[in-house]
């Protein structure tokens, strides 16, 4: 387990990072390895001579190299691939090569990419990264964490492979999603690669296809619950507690019958947050505030249909619910407010419902007078008409559940309907945003859960603003990891929101963007994470520090890819 290290000279002022071996380790250790571009004195206090080809590079000319060989590859899958074993090769070059390409990269490195790659990772499988987790291994939890490449963890993302993106029980193969989400991490907030984890709690698969497939790569067993369940996850977390006090804990994909609670259960006892739940319902409400700019009106004033019930949409029921008690309404005003629609219909008293959905679960008497198709089975057309519905968000995986008549009808009880169609991949949106903007004559605000190509309405071209998680996680962590904050609030995440709507520019408003530009990634995440460490220093959670201070911190905080000095240390100083 080594300490990556950077110093200051104090003479010079040189920033250099310290390295603590040489040769063909060095260059084969994707987070020293600068490849052609060592410089030749870097070559020969290294011992790298004959190892690298002669000529001597620098960072611009090998990101022009591999993005040759990126644009070279005939699929997304192929790209991922590509990719992936970049950063096995170069993790510097990988970031620095992201950065330059995010519109164009960001769908390959994760959504909806990923999800392909997760699909088949047994069989693409090339060289660990991150921690195997298992039922096998529990019991030695303090030795797997050790196996960490580096010591100075300060964020993990772990997932339990139950519930990947809209593809259900993967397994093993749902490391790519940890895997993913820490590049996403990387890339906008610049936390160091080195302080960063990602683990794969494997407690089985409930997937045939995987468990009588000779390649599969986790525990060939049907996957555990209950207590046996929580046990291996009580173990974990102690672990992580005891070997990385001071991280972050990013619960990522975990099967619904788990993930509120594991949530709930150690939020106050660890760091942590659920980016599913928290992080979905944030970006969600950052729309929602920029729709309201729009509108010149309040969230108060709106009627808010969420049609999915699961970790999404109770998570953007919980956050818009905390959006609109922060206006003033009682927490009641702000319940009555949100209507949730599930396969069983409009969530009402008398339903089997979880503790979650019971935040947005209607009394029989609000429905009495309605006009309903069938009272047993309120459905979401008449609950849209009823409710008068202004604000309509989908997270089913419901190809077309937003219908010409569920869209005309928002557009019969708003001028500037505001719909979400919010699942993943593409292939699942519950409406695509041409037939959306086509219906209702260009009238809507449009954010999808999916990336999609600008659409032609009224002879211009609208862009679609896609809600995705990157706008916010990355800010709230290394807000908080800042802040040095004990836990994340629900107010935390609702300042991240404001911070966020507050970026959008009058100019994007006008043509209805309801976020800033993909390309704005690393300004969004300062000042997300700047509202999120204001906000745990005003709750008493968070160090005392001015505004300017906190910012001083985050921008510290924040590596930029490049190539710095190296200098030799011996190996004992660096463990």
């Amino acid at each position: 387990m080594f300490t990556y290290s950077k110093r200051t000279d104090p003479f010079t002022g040189e920033e250099y990072v310290e390295v603590p071996f040489k040769g063909s380790f060095l260059a084969e250790h994707p987070m020293y390895n600068k490849g052609t571009a060592f410089t030749e004195e870097e070559r020969e206090t290294f011992n790298l001579d004959g190892i690298l080809p002669d000529a001597v590079s620098n960072l611009e000319l090998q990101k022009q190299r591999t993005y040759e060989s990126f644009c070279s590859k005939p699929n997304d899958l192929e790209k991922y691939i590509y990719m992936l074993s970049l950063q096995d090769r170069n993790e510097t070059l990988h970031y620095a090569l992201i950065l330059d390409h995010l519109s164009e990269m960001l769908p390959i490195v994760y959504t909806p990419t990923v999800g392909q790659a997760c699909q088949k990772f047994s069989h693409l499988f090339r060289r660990p990264r991150g921690l195997y987790v298992t039922a096998n291994n529990i019991h030695r939890i303090e030795q797997v964490l050790s196996n960490a490449v580096f010591s100075n963890v300060s964020l993990i993302v772990v997932t339990d492979g139950e519930r990947i993106l809209g593809l259900g029980d993967q397994g093993a193969g749902g490391m790519g999603i940890p895997i993913g989400k820490i590049s996403l991490y990387i890339t906008a907030s610049g936390l160091h690669p080195s302080s960063t984890l990602p683990i794969l709690l494997d407690v089985g698969t409930n997937n045939e296809q995987l468990l009588e497939d000779p390649l599969y790569i986790g525990i060939r067993q049907k996957r555990l619950t209950g207590d046996a369940y929580d046990r291996i996850v009580e173990e974990f977390v102690n672990g992580v507690r005891r070997k990385f006090p001071n991280a972050l804990l990013q619960w990522e994909d975990i099967g619904k019958n788990n993930a509120f609670r594991l949530l709930e259960r150690y939020r106050e006892r660890i760091l942590s947050f659920n980016d599913d739940i928290q992080g979905t319902g944030s970006v969600a409400a950052a729309v929602l505030l920029s729709a309201m700019k729009i509108k010149k009106q309040k969230l108060s004033d709106q009627r808010f249909v969420i049609f999915g019930q699961g970790q999404a949409g109770t998570g953007m029921a919980r956050q818009i619910i905390t959006g609109l008690i922060e206006e003033g309404l009682s927490q009641q005003e702000a319940r009555d407010r949100v209507f949730g629609v599930d396969i069983n219909g409009l969530l009402v008293e008398g339903m089997k419902v979880t503790e979650e959905q019971k935040h947005v679960l209607k009394p029989r008497a609000m429905v009495a007078n309605w006009k309903l198709s069938n009272p047993d089975k309120i459905s979401l057309l008449d609950t849209i008409k009823n409710a008068k519905a202004t604000v309509l968000i989908g997270v089913t995986g419901q190809t077309g559940a937003f219908n010409e008549e569920v869209l005309l009808q928002m557009s019969k009880n708003t001028d500037l309907p505001v719909i979400m169609p919010m699942s993943n991949p593409t292939s699942k949106a519950e409406a695509l945003p041409q037939d959306v903007l086509r219906v209702t004559k260009g009238n809507a605000l449009v954010a999808t859960g999916s990336p999609f190509k600008p659409v032609k309405v009224n002879g211009r071209e609208q862009v679609i603003s896609q809600s995705n998680n990157l706008y916010i996680f990355p800010g709230v962590g290394l807000g908080a990891l800042v802040s040095g904050t004990p836990k994340i609030t629900e107010h935390m995440f609702m300042a991240g929101s404001r911070a966020l709507s507050d970026l959008v520019t009058e100019e994007e408003l006008k043509t209805k963007q309801t976020l800033p530009a993909i390309e704005k990634i690393r300004e969004v995440t300062a000042h997300v994470a700047l509202a999120v460490a204001k906000e745990a220093r005003d709750s008493g959670l968070g160090i005392r520090a001015d505004d300017e201070k906190l910012l001083s911190m985050i921008k510290n905080a924040m590596w930029e890819p490049k190539y710095l000095p190296y200098r030799y240390v011996k190996p004992e100083m660096s463990f």
